[in-house]
C-alpha cells in the first residue's frame, strides 16, 4: 500500500513563492508516475504538473513556467516549486502515484492520493 504525505503548503502573498513536498513510502522500483493536483472548494480536481518514470515533465498550460516539478528517487520525495504564486492558485494541492508507465490526466487514473495541503495566496 502507498501512503503519501504532503507538506509545504501556507499562505503567500501575491508573486511569492512556496515548495510543496510529498514523501511517498510502500513501493519499490522505478516504474510509477507521480504528479499534483489541485481542487477549490466546489470546483473539479485540476491536474498541476506530472513526472513519468523516465523524468518527463508535464504541466497544465495555467502554471507553465511558473512551476517546476521534480523528484528526488532516493529519498522517494516528489517536490512542486511554484514561483510568482497569483490569486488563483489558492486550492488545496494533492500528490498522487500511480504504478506503470503510463502517466495519465485524468484524477480517476490515479490509484494513491495524499491527504492535501492548502495553498493561499493573497492579493
Amino acid at each position: 500500500q502507498v501512503q503519501l504525505v504532503e507538506s509545504g503548503g501556507g499562505s503567500v502573498q501575491a508573486g511569492g513563492s512556496l515548495r510543496l513536498s510529498c514523501a511517498a513510502y510502500g513501493y519499490t522500483g522505478s516504474d510509477y508516475c507521480m504528479g499534483w493536483f489541485r481542487q477549490e472548494p466546489g470546483k473539479e480536481r485540476e491536474g498541476v504538473a506530472y513526472i513519468g518514470h523516465d523524468d518527463s515533465r508535464m504541466y497544465s498550460d495555467s502554471v507553465k513556467g511558473r512551476f517546476t516539478i521534480s523528484k528526488d528517487s532516493a529519498k522517494n520525495i516528489l517536490y512542486l516549486q511554484m514561483n510568482s504564486l497569483k490569486p488563483e492558485d489558492t486550492a488545496m494541492y494533492y500528490c498522487v502515484f500511480r504504478f506503470g508507465w503510463w502517466c495519465p490526466r485524468s484524477p480517476a487514473d490515479f490509484n494513491y492520493w495524499g491527504q492535501g495541503t492548502q495553498v493561499t495566496v493573497s492579493s
